[in-house]
């Protein structure tokens, strides 16, 4: 009996071990994140790591490969044990995952938002926050720009580029300055327009950003600007007069004939900047690397500033510059109520604490979307400086609105467009047609 009894109670003994070990295992004070970034994953675990010795709160830590993100979502959404913080790819991503996305807009986490608007959002919730943004605009050598505005006979009122806000007085700077163009000890303006093959893509992608989300901004049937043009069967580019007033100007005072265009790189017109031959260039933050790698680089970090891209439109006084990221952090409500908060309380940690926050800029690198960074604690990077100055400015950033763009194909022929525009070989209204079939040609392709 005694030998039964010790049987017993070793088999009780083993039931219990085993029962609080499946206690154990169902994680109750553990939360999941599934990393979208292979490249981030040896840091999220080092901030794992910090976060559990500070508040006690295991993260479990997987990075799906590259490029198997989607696929894998889907099998770990799936498991018992899900995903509790997990990526979705803008709005675009939203339509896919709305159903396990969690309402983020009474949380410390989105009142963090510099801008609001670069959430994605739908019928009054908030579903994605943006962890990492990049920005583009039309980057100017300020130094430059004082020089003209020292003189004593420009044709302009104002005293500096920050009094630039609208297309009218940028134009009018622009065009005073060509004829100053001694006077300042510049080629141009502007740097080249690259129309070479490949190297298209910051007119017929970045430049393109704003006629469309205009456009798509005023269908009322959508409440962001990409879903619209994912769903327009056709476009009638009635903003193409917006884009010829500025690429006219970019092509019309350049330090290069506009016949010549189709010989020059991204690189080239990067170049020429970083040499002091002009005084702008569009371009994104991702452009400092260029400027500053260039051999005999004469633009200092303090002299880099950024001015939206006016195109003409009524009230572009408060355009912001076009911001953009394909990574929006979404919370899954199939979760427990406690492992949503958990998880949260874990993104606000990462944004707001001075252990995350040194992660965010030092190690992960990312330009922060969030009002919680103090300046030193930002991104060094000029550039980076300026799209983080300029989300918090009391404007309206252009969301990517590119990403409802049909196709590369599209995009390569409405480069190719702007180039026989660009040399005289079309008129405008040849653009506008390349525009309008292209798109519909594309849309209809992709639906068979």
């Amino acid at each position: 009996m005694k030998a039964k009894k010790i049987a017993v109670s070793c088999l009780a003994t083993t039931f219990l071990a085993s029962l609080f070990a499946g206690c154990g295992s169902s994680n109750s004070k553990e939360i999941y994140f599934l990393n979208f970034k292979p490249e981030c994953a040896e840091v999220y675990d080092k901030i794992a790591a910090d976060y559990e010795k500070e508040t006690g709160i295991k993260v479990k830590v997987q990075t799906a490969a590259s490029g198997t993100y989607e696929q894998t979502l889907k099998s770990e959404v799936a498991k018992s044990n899900a995903p509790t913080i997990f990526q979705i790819n803008g709005p675009v991503g939203y339509q896919n995952w709305k159903d396990y996305c969690k309402d983020l807009k009474d949380t410390k986490l989105y009142s963090y938002l510099s801008d609001q608007s670069l959430a994605v959002s739908s019928e009054g919730g908030v579903y994605g926050i943006p962890y990492v943004v990049e920005g583009y605009g039309i980057i100017y050598n300020n130094a430059i720009m004082e020089k003209y505005f020292a003189l004593p006979d420009k044709a302009v009122s104002i005293s500096s580029a920050e009094e630039i806000n609208n297309f009218d007085i940028l134009s009018q700077v622009v065009e005073d300055m060509t004829k100053h163009k001694a006077d300042l000890g510049i080629e141009g303006v502007f740097a080249s327009t690259s129309l070479s093959s490949g190297e298209q893509w910051r007119w017929q992608t970045h430049l393109a950003d704003l006629p469309f989300y205009y456009e798509f901004k005023e269908n009322t049937a959508f409440d962001n600007t990409i879903l619209a043009g994912l769903d327009a069967k056709e476009v009638g580019f009635s903003y193409n007069e917006n884009f010829k007033n500025v690429f006219d100007l970019y092509i019309n005072n350049s330090c290069t004939d506009p016949g010549m265009l189709s010989g020059k790189s991204v690189d080239d017109s990067m170049a020429e900047f970083a040499l002091g031959k002009v005084a702008m260039v569009q371009n994104g933050n991702w452009a400092w690397g260029q400027i500053s790698g260039v051999d005999g680089n004469v633009v200092t970090e303090d002299a880099i500033k950024y001015l939206p891209i006016y195109t003409g439109v009524e009230g572009e006084e408060s355009q912001g510059l076009c911001i953009g990221t394909e990574n929006y952090f979404a919370i899954n409500n199939k979760v427990s109520d406690e492992k949503q908060q958990m998880s949260v309380d874990f993104l606000e940690w990462l944004f707001s604490s001075e252990t995350g926050k040194a992660y965010v800029t030092n190690d992960l690198g990312f330009i922060a979307p969030f009002n919680t960074f103090e300046e030193d604690e930002k991104p060094s990077d000029p550039l980076a400086k300026e799209v983080t100055n300029w989300m918090e400015k009391d404007v309206t950033s252009v969301p990517w609105t590119f990403a409802s763009f049909p196709s590369e194909e599209f995009k390569n022929k409405f480069g190719d467009a702007l180039l026989e525009y660009a040399q005289g070989q079309n008129d405008w209204n040849g653009v506008v047609t390349a525009v309008q079939e292209g798109w519909k040609t594309e849309v209809a392709a992709k639906a068979q």
